[in-house]
């Protein structure tokens, strides 16, 4: 599963593709993708979740990108693990499981 805002994310690797060669490839990829992952949308137990990492990384003083608490949110909400090559968005924050590839 992926978080609706990785999803967006996608769609804007798509959108600033330098050419109309590589903006299809990259949409043939994401309606792969897209038609065998299942998309995980932004409801209300993930807004609270959302809301709880954001005041806990503004006490601890260690802000993080605004998109990284989402897909944090969303995993921890679905009890998932986060996979991602940049662990600093996801260290250390509580309920959410982070693996690094």
């Amino acid at each position: 599963m992926i978080a609706a805002v990785t999803a967006a994310e996608l769609f804007v690797g798509e959108l600033l593709a330098t050419s109309s060669q590589r903006r299809a490839k990259r949409r043939d990829f994401i309606e792969d993708l897209l038609a065998t992952v299942p998309v995980e949308p932004y409801d209300l137990a993930v807004a609270r979740a959302h809301a709880e990492l954001l005041v806990h990384t503004r006490k601890a003083g260690a802000p993080r990108g605004a998109h990284d608490l989402l897909i944090a949110a969303t995993a921890r909400v679905h009890k998932r693990t986060v996979v991602t090559a940049d662990t600093a968005g996801f260290d250390d924050l509580p309920g959410v499981s982070l693996r690094h590839t």
